[in-house]
This record gives structure tokens, sequence and C-alpha cells, in this order.
């Protein structure tokens, strides 16, 4: 019972954490440089931000109905995007 449990209620939680952190550091970084934040480099991070947050809701409902292939195609492409803003971002840090 318990391990059934944990498959379908704390499974789709833990799976959608990842990406969720991700987007959390990425706001975080946005936080620390306040104000004086070049136009570009938040339009990136609130870009990053977002992709990571919508792949842990892909990634939630896809941990709950696995049969969904459109759900792991938009973790997927949602992830990688994220990734690349973040990239792009540091590239941005090292520029301005």
């Amino acid at each position: 019972m318990t391990e059934e449990f944990e498959k379908k209620l704390i499974k789709p939680i833990i799976n959608a954490s990842y990406p969720g952190t991700l987007a959390a550091l990425s706001l975080a970084v946005l936080q620390v440089g306040g104000k004086g934040t070049p136009g570009a480099l938040r339009l990136v991070l609130l870009l990053g931000a977002m992709t990571f947050l919508l792949s842990a809701f892909f990634i939630f409902f896809y941990s709950i109905y696995p049969t969904r292939k459109k759900l792991w195609t938009g973790t997927a492409i949602t992830f990688l995007l994220g990734l690349f803003c973040s990239i792009l971002s540091v590239f941005l840090l090292f520029i301005t």
C-alpha cells in the first residue's frame, strides 16, 4: 500500500521539483542582481525561469499520465529551452 501511494502521489511531486529548483535559482539570480541588471539579462533570466516552471508542470503531469507522449515532448523542449536560457544568461553576465 505504501509503495503504491508513493508511486502515484509522491513521485510526480519529486520529479517536478528538479526543474522547479532551477526556476527558483534563475529568479534568485534576478533578485540578487536588483535594478542594476541589464534589460537583456533580466529578460533571459525571466524566460529561463518560465520555461523551467513549464517543464516542471509538464513533468508532473507526465508522471501521472505516462501514456501521453505530448507531455514528455513538452517536458523535453521546455527543459532544453531553460538550459539554453541559463547558458545565454551566463554569457551575458560575462559580457556586461
